[in-house]
């Protein structure tokens, strides 16, 4: 794990800085893998109706619930390697 921990760090902050903006449904993976990773299964009230961009990282995190930390992170490094390569 302590590998995996440290291909996360990196993939976290190549996440910061990909060439160009991915996807909404790609930038929504991202934060939920990273959500599930770091915080585990989603907690607290889901945001209201009208607050759509809360209310959709907050959907795609409760679909990573009962992902493992070391499967979320291994997804997670592995899905930024993938958009660092479609530039």
């Amino acid at each position: 794990m302590p590998d995996l921990k440290k291909q996360f760090e990196a993939a976290s902050k190549d996440a910061q800085k990909l060439p160009s903006r991915p996807s909404d449904e790609d930038m929504l993976r991202i934060y939920a893998l990273y959500k599930q990773s770091t915080a585990g299964d989603v907690s607290g009230d889901r945001p209201g109706a009208f607050d759509f961009v809360n209310r959709a990282k907050y959907d795609a995190w409760a679909r990573a619930k009962g992902t493992p930390t070391e499967k979320a992170m291994k997804s997670y490094v592995d899905l930024v390697a993938r958009l660092k390569k479609l530039g």
